[in-house]
C-alpha cells in the first residue's frame, strides 16, 4: 500500500494544500511548529476519521473557517482508492458532513462504514496502524514504556494472534454456556422424575371409573325431571292463553267506552264552532262596508283639492258606489311620474349649483397658489444672487489650491531621485525585502533550535563526566574517556552561537532596509493621491466657472416668471366672483321645485289611503266567504261522527255479553299451580346440573393428569438424551478452548523467535557501540539487552538516544515481520516516522538514515519521514518543505528535489541582498 496524493482545505494550519506522494523515501522538512505533523495526521484522519485524532473534531477546522475537507488517494493490492471527509461547524460544535470512500466495487458512505471497510482492507484498526506503521511524534518509546500486559496485547493484535485469543475466549464462553445449560437440564430432569412418582402413587385410572359411574346416575335423574317439567310448562301456557284472551276483551271494552266519550265531545265542540262562525260573519260584513266608505271619502278629497288648484291631471271615478280601483292606480302612477320629474329638475339645479361653487373655490385656490409661487420665484432669484457672489470667491480659492498641489507633487517626485526604484516599483521593493526578512527570521529560528539541542547534549555529557560515566553510553568507566567528543560539542555550541549572532544582525539589517522601503511605498502612495486630488480640483474649477454665467441667466428668468404668475392670480379671482353669482341663482330655483314636490306628495298620499281601504274591504269579504264554507264542513263532519258513535255502542254491547268470569278464575288457579311446580323442579335441576358439571370437570381433570403423566414419561426420555448430548458437547468445547490456547502459544513463540532475530539485525545496523552483544525477547515480549560481558540490562537503563534507536528498531522489526509473514496478500501501509530524531544526537541521526535506507532495500514501497533535522534530507528521494506565513499563520507545502535542497539550505545560511 502507498499514499498517492493528499488534498487539504482549511485543515488545522493549512488553508489549502495539494501534495503528490511518490514511492520511495519522502522527507517532510521544516522548522518546528510549521505544520509538518499535521500533514501526515491528515492522511491518518482520512483513513480512520475522528479516532485518528488526539484532539476534538472541531479543532481540525482552521480558525475563522466553517468547514474543513481532507481527500486522500491511495493504492492497495493493485487497486486504487479515494476517500473524502468534510467536517462542518454547526451550533458551536463540529459534525461529519461528508464521508465517502470510492472503491473498485463502488462507493462506501458514512463514517462507520468507511472506517469498517478500511480496517478490513488493511487488517488494522486505528491502534494497530499506530503501533505498527505510524510512529507518531513523542510516541517512539510507546511500546517500551507500556506495561507487559498492554505490550503483549499490542504486539499480539499486530501479529493477528489476538484473533486466536478471541476464538479461545469464545470457546471458553461456549463451554461455560454448555455447562450452564447442562446443569439446568439435569435439574429439570430430576423435577420431572419427582412429578412422575407423585402421579403414579394417586391411582388415577380407578378414580376415573368411579367418577364416570356417578355421572351416569345424575344424568338419568335429570332426564326424568326435565320430562315432567315440560308437561307443567304446557299446562301453564294454556292457562296464560285463556287469561290473556279475556284480558284483551276487557281492554277493548274500555277503549270503546273512551272512543264513545271522545266522539260525543267532538260533536258538541263542532256545533259550538259553527255558532261562533255565524256571529263572526256578521261582524266582518259590517267592517267591510265601513272600509269602502272610507275609500270613497279619501278619493273625493284628492279630486276636490286638485280641482281647487286647477290641476286637470287628477281623474278618479267617485260616482255613487265604490271608487274605481283602476282609476285610483292610474292617478297614483301619474303623480309618481310627476314627482320623479320634479326630482330630476331639482337634481339638475343641485349639480349646477355645486359646479359653480366648485369653480369658484378652485379659482380662489389657484389664485392663492399662483401668488405663493410668484413670491417663491422672487425669493429664489434673491438667493441665487447671493450664491453667485460666493461662487466667484470659491473659484479664486480653487485656483490657489491647484497651485499648492503642483508644488507638493514636485516635492514628492524629488524623493525618488536617489531611490533604488521609481514610484511604481515601491510595492515590489517592499515585498522583496519582506521575503528576505522572513527568510532571515526562519534561519534564526532554526539556529535557535539547533543551539538548544547542542547545549542540552553538552549539559548531559558534562553531568555524566562529573559522575565518572561515559558521555556516550552512560556506563561507569575510569578516567572519563571520550572527552574529546565533549569538546567537539562545545565547539559546535560556540559555532552555533556565532552563527546565531550573525543571523540576528542580518535580521536587523534587513528589517531596517524593509522600513526604508515601506517609507518609499508610503511616499509613492501619497504622490498618487496628490495627483488624483489635483485632477479632481481642476475638473471642479472648470465646472464652477461654467456655472457662473448660467446662474446670471437663471436669475433673470425667475424674476420674469414671477410677474407672469401675479397677472394669472388676478384673473383667477375675477372668475371666482362670477361663479359665486351663478351658484346663488341655482339655489333659488331649487327652493321653488321643492314646494311643487311637497304638494304632489300630499295628493299621492290621499289616493294611496283610498286604495289601501279598498284592499282591506276585499280581504274582509274573503274571510266571510271562508267562514261560511267552514260551517258547512263542520256540519258534514258531525254527520260522520254520529254514524261512528252508533257502531261503537253496538260493539261494546256485544263484547260485554261474551265475557265469562268463572273460566278466567279456573285458568288463574291452574297457572299458579303450574308455576309453583316448575319453580321446585328448576331448583332441583340446577343442583343436579351443577353436580353433573362437577363430575365432568373431575373426569376431564383426571384424564388430563393421565395424559400429563404420559407426557412427563416421554419428556423424561428426551431430557435424559439431551443431558447426554450436552455432556459430549461440554467435552468438545473444553478441548477446543485448549487447542486455541496451545495454538496461540505456539504461534507466539514462532513470532517471538523471528521478531527477536529481526530486532537484533535492525539494532546492529543502527547502533555501532560495541558495549552490547544482543537482545533477547521472551514469550511475553519482555525485552532484555545484554552487554558484552553477558550482564543483562532493562531497556529503561539505556541512554535517551539509545532508547530511541532501540524503539525505532523494534517498530521496524515488527513492520518487517508483518510484511514477511503476510507474503504480499495484504500489502503493508507506508512506514511513517514523525520527528524520530527528538532524542538523537548527530551520530545517532546518521544511523537513523541507515535504518531508513535498509527498510527501503528490504522492499518497503513508501517511507514518510517528518523532521526538522537537516541530516535526514540526504536520505530523501523527495523532499517536501513546509513553511508557515508569520502574518497569516497559515502553512504551505512545496515539493523540492532532494539534491537541490542541499544547495537551497546553503543559500539560506549565506543570506542575500
Amino acid at each position: 500500500m502507498r499514499f498517492r496524493r493528499v488534498v487539504l482545505e482549511n485543515f488545522k494550519c493549512y488553508a489549502d494544500a495539494d501534495l503528490t506522494l511518490d514511492p520511495g523515501v519522502t522527507v517532510v522538512h521544516g522548522v518546528n511548529g510549521s505544520g509538518k505533523s499535521s500533514l501526515l495526521e491528515a492522511c491518518f484522519f482520512a483513513l480512520y476519521g475522528h479516532r485518528a485524532l488526539d484532539a476534538n473534531l472541531d479543532e481540525v477546522v482552521t480558525t475563522g473557517a466553517d468547514e474543513a475537507t481532507v481527500e486522500l488517494w491511495f493504492a492497495h493490492g493493485g487497486a486504487d482508492y479515494h476517500v473524502e471527509r468534510r467536517v462542518k461547524l454547526r451550533g458551536g460544535g463540529a459534525t461529519n458532513d461528508k464521508c465517502v470512500l470510492e472503491t473498485p466495487e463502488g462507493p462506501i458512505e458514512g463514517v462507520k462504514d468507511v472506517r469498517a471497510y478500511v480496517t478490513d482492507l488493511l487488517r488494522m484498526d486505528t491502534d494497530a496502524f499506530v503501533n505498527c506503521a505510524y510512529v507518531r511524534q513523542g510516541e517512539v518509546n510507546k511500546l517500551i514504556n507500556a506495561d507487559p500486559s498492554t505490550r503483549q496485547d499490542m504486539i499480539d493484535d499486530l501479529l493477528q494472534l489476538g484473533t486466536l485469543e478471541e476464538y479461545r475466549e469464545r470457546a471458553s464462553d461456549a463451554r461455560v454456556g454448555v455447562k450452564r445449560v447442562r446443569d439446568g437440564r439435569r435439574e429439570v430432569l430430576r423435577d420431572v422424575e419427582s412429578q412422575i412418582e407423585e402421579k403414579e402413587d394417586r391411582d388415577l385410572h380407578e378414580r376415573l371409573n368411579g367418577l364416570k359411574g356417578d355421572l351416569s346416575e345424575v344424568s338419568a335423574e335429570i332426564d326424568d325431571l326435565e320430562a315432567q317439567r315440560e308437561t307443567a310448562v304446557e299446562t301453564r301456557d294454556q292457562a296464560r292463553e285463556i287469561i290473556e284472551n279475556h284480558e284483551a276483551r276487557r281492554e277493548e271494552i274500555a277503549e270503546l267506552a273512551d272512543d264513545i266519550e271522545e266522539l260525543e265531545s267532538e260533536i258538541a265542540s263542532a256545533e259550538q264552532e259553527r255558532e261562533e262562525a255565524a256571529e263572526r260573519v256578521s261582524e266582518l260584513t259590517t267592517a267591510a262596508e265601513e272600509h269602502r266608505e272610507a275609500a270613497r271619502d279619501a278619493a273625493r278629497t284628492a279630486v276636490d283639492t286638485a280641482q281647487e288648484d286647477d290641476d286637470p291631471d287628477i281623474r278618479v271615478d267617485v260616482t255613487p258606489g265604490n271608487p274605481d280601483p283602476a282609476s285610483l292606480d292610474a292617478a297614483v302612477a301619474e303623480l309618481e311620474a310627476r314627482i320623479e320629474d320634479v326630482d330630476d329638475r331639482i337634481q339638475e339645479r343641485l349639480l349646477e349649483k355645486q359646479e359653480h361653487a366648485s369653480d369658484a373655490e378652485t379659482a380662489r385656490e389657484r389664485a392663492g397658489e399662483l401668488t405663493t409661487e410668484a413670491e417663491a420665484k422672487r425669493e429664489q432669484a434673491d438667493e441665487l444672487e447671493s450664491e453667485l457672489e460666493a461662487a466667484r470667491e470659491t473659484v479664486a480659492e480653487q485656483r490657489e489650491r491647484i497651485d499648492d498641489l503642483d508644488e507638493r507633487i514636485d516635492d514628492l517626485r524629488a524623493v525618488f531621485d536617489d531611490a533604488p526604484c521609481d514610484p511604481d516599483g515601491a510595492d515590489a521593493l517592499v515585498e522583496r525585502r519582506r521575503e528576505r526578512v522572513a527568510e532571515a527570521r526562519e534561519r534564526v529560528t532554526s539556529l535557535e533550535g539547533d543551539l538548544q539541542h547542542a547545549r542540552e547534549r553538552v549539559a548531559e555529557a558534562e553531568e555524566l563526566l562529573a559522575e565518572g560515566k561515559c558521555p556516550e553510553c552512560g556506563q561507569a568507566v575510569e578516567d572519563s574517556p571520550h572527552v574529546e567528543r565533549v569538546d567537539e560539542d562545545r565547539e559546535r555550541v560556540a559555532d552555533l552561537e556565532d552563527e546565531l549572532a550573525a543571523a540576528r544582525e542580518t535580521v536587523a539589517e534587513r528589517e531596517d532596509a524593509l522600513d526604508a522601503a515601506e517609507t518609499l511605498a508610503e511616499r509613492a502612495d501619497e504622490l498618487e493621491q496628490v495627483r488624483s486630488d489635483r485632477e479632481s480640483a481642476r475638473e471642479l474649477l472648470t465646472e464652477r466657472e461654467q456655472g457662473l454665467d448660467d446662474d446670471e441667466e437663471r436669475i433673470d428668468d425667475l424674476r420674469e416668471r414671477a410677474a407672469e404668475l401675479a397677472d394669472e392670480a388676478e384673473a383667477k379671482r375675477e372668475a371666482a366672483a362670477t361663479a359665486d353669482e351663478r351658484a346663488e341663482a341655482a339655489k333659488a330655483a331649487i327652493g321653488e321645485l321643492n314646494g311643487e314636490k311637497a304638494t304632489l306628495k300630499q295628493r299621492r298620499t290621499r289616493l294611496e289611503e283610498a286604495a289601501d281601504a279598498l284592499d282591506e274591504a276585499a280581504d274582509l269579504e274573503n274571510e266571510v266567504e271562508r267562514l261560511r264554507e267552514r260551517r258547512e264542513s263542520l256540519a258534514s263532519e258531525n254527520d260522520l261522527r254520529r254514524d261512528s258513535l252508533a257502531e261503537k255502542r253496538d260493539r261494546k254491547t256485544e263484547l260485554e255479553a261474551e265475557f265469562d268470569e268463572e273460566r278466567v278464575e279456573h285458568a288463574e288457579d291452574e297457572l299458579e299451580r303450574a308455576e309453583q311446580y316448575i319453580e321446585q323442579v328448576d331448583g332441583r335441576l340446577a343442583d343436579l346440573r351443577e353436580r353433573r358439571d362437577d363430575l365432568q370437570g373431575a373426569i376431564g381433570a383426571t384424564e388430563n393428569e393421565i395424559e400429563a403423566l404420559e407426557e412427563l414419561r416421554e419428556r423424561r426420555g428426551d431430557l435424559a438424551a439431551t443431558v447426554e448430548n450436552l455432556d459430549s458437547l461440554y467435552e468438545e468445547a473444553e478441548q477446543l478452548e485448549s487447542m486455541y490456547a496451545d495454538l496461540r502459544a505456539e504461534l507466539r513463540q514462532q513470532n517471538v523467535e523471528k521478531l527477536e532475530r529481526l530486532l537484533n539485525e535492525t539494532f546492529d545496523l543502527v547502533y555501532t557501540n560495541d558495549a552490547y552483544s544482543h537482545i533477547e525477547l521472551d514469550g511475553s515480549y519482555e525485552l532484555t539487552v545484554f552487554q558484552k560481558d553477558d550482564e543483562p540490562l532493562e531497556p529503561e537503563q539505556l541512554s535517551g538516544g539509545e532508547r530511541a534507536l532501540f524503539n525505532l528498531s523494534l517498530r521496524c522489526a515488527i513492520y518487517r515481520l508483518l510484511a514477511e509473514g503476510i507474503e504480499g496478500t495484504a500489502p503493508m501501509p507506508p512506514l511513517i516516522l514523525d520527528e524520530p530524531t527528538v532524542f538523537l544526537d548527530s551520530g545517532h541521526v546518521s544511523k537513523l538514515v541507515d535504518l531508513v535506507e535498509s527498510m527501503r532495500e528490504l522492499g518497503v514501497e513508501q517511507i514518510l519521514v517528518v523532521s526538522h533535522d537537516e541530516e535526514l534530507v540526504g536520505a530523501a528521494d523527495d523532499l517536501v518543505r513546509v513553511e508557515k506565513d508569520p502574518t497569516s499563520n497559515r502553512s504551505r507545502v512545496e515539493r523540492t528535489n532532494a539534491v537541490e535542497a542541499g544547495a537551497l539550505e546553503s543559500q539560506v545560511a549565506e543570506g542575500d541582498d
